[in-house]
Formats: C-alpha cells, structure tokens, sequence
C-alpha cells in the first residue's frame, strides 16, 4: 500500500469510534483530511464538528458538516488527529501544519483522543521530525536563545502564519528521552504559546496503518489488528 492509501485506511478505520448525536473533535492534516471524507458518510448521524484549523474547517464545511466554536459546547467526547511523530506511549509530535495549539487546547477537552497515522509515523523515541512551538513574533529572538540552550537548534518556519497570527520554530537536533519534562519547559518560556509536544496529554487510542493493515494500539502498550478498511 502506498502512503496515501495507509493514510486512508486509519481515517475510514477511526470512523468506527464516531457515536451518533455527538459532536466530534478534528484535526488537521493530510490523514485527518481523509477522516473528514469518511466522517461525511455519516454527517446526517451526528450533530457537528469542532475543528483545529481554518483548512480542516473549510473542508468540512464544504460537506455540509456543521462547526462549532468549543467555546459554545461544555463537553466534547472524541478528537480524531494525526501525527507528525508517535512513540510506544502514545505520546506525539505535532504541528508540522502549523495547527499544534489548537490541536492541544481540543485534545485537553476530549475525553478520548485517537492518534490516526501510517507507520512512518512510529518511532521509539521522539524528535527525529523537528519539534514546532508557536511562538509571540516579538519573542522570536529570545525563545531561540533558550531553546539552544535546551540543545536544540531552532529555525524560522518561513512565509508561516498560524490561524493564531503567530510565528513557527522548529527545533532540529533535540533527543526527547524525556518529552514530559521538555513540554513543561518550553511551555514555561515567555512568548511561548505551546510546544507541539504532546506528552502530558498523549492519546488515548493509536490506529496505525502498515503493510497489513491496520493496528490499533491502546496506551496501556496493548496492539490488536482492526477490521480492513476502504
């Protein structure tokens, strides 16, 4: 299978946790984007979407799928996202398209979060795929001075606005043994908005595409395969 087809296969497959008369979290992506085409089969069955970013919401608006502002839900039971990167805790870098705060802020208020990913996306340990942080234009400067001092080597995303008017680093050359601990730092540096480390909130469920399929992994370390998928 091809990386695309890998990438489908997860979407159609994440489409089995989707309940009827809820309202479902989503993210942004390539692989996300084909959850949002599977998620139009069943539009009439649920009552909308919270989306992470402008391109996802575009897309899902473009099927008729209803979006709401978080602010105007008080519970949101599943968040379907993609990952630039996941290791065996389920935990993830995120925010190669630029969406990682939004992305975090719905991951914080779903109950479940399912990664969807192919298997290039699986690695023992995270940071090979430059770390995104959102970051103040005005804090430009600064934050790369600190984040050397974290020992990696940031740069300027060019010609990258986020939908938040903010400015993309990505940090090369960082080992994250302890990606934890590196979330709370960077998180803690002023200009800051948020690092696409997602550690302390990782997901709950990982449905990985390979060569055989699909395979769900559960954060408990447990992997079972899934049904086969369009």
């Amino acid at each position: 299978m091809t990386q695309d087809e890998l990438k489908k296969a997860v979407g159609w497959a994440a489409l089995d946790y989707v309940q009827p008369n809820t309202i479902v979290g989503v993210g942004t992506g390539t692989t996300a984007a084909h959850f949002i085409d599977a998620l139009a089969t069943r539009k009439d069955e649920i009552i909308g979407t919270v989306s992470s970013s402008e391109a996802s919401t575009e897309r899902l608006k473009s099927y008729g799928i209803p979006v709401f502002d978080l602010n105007e839900i008080d519970s949101l039971s599943l968040y379907i996202d993609g990952a630039d990167e996941i290791n065996l805790a389920l935990q993830m870098i995120k925010g190669g398209g630029a969406a990682l705060t939004r992305e975090k802020i719905i991951a914080a208020v779903a109950q479940t979060f399912i990664c969807i990913a192919d298997q290039s996306k699986q690695v023992d340990c995270l940071g090979h795929f430059p770390l995104p942080v959102e970051v103040i234009p005005m804090a430009q400067a600064y934050v790369s001075r600190e984040l050397v001092k974290l020992g990696g080597r940031p740069e300027y995303r060019k010609d990258i606005v986020t939908d938040n008017g903010n400015i993309i680093l990505d940090v090369y050359d960082l080992l994250i043994d302890d990606p934890d601990k590196l979330e709370v730092a960077i998180n803690a540096l002023p200009g800051v908005v948020t690092v696409g480390l997602f550690a302390k909130r990782g997901a709950d469920i990982a449905l990985i595409g390979d060569e055989n399929g699909v395979k769900k992994i559960i954060r408990d370390g447990h992997e079972k395969r899934v049904a086969h998928h369009k």
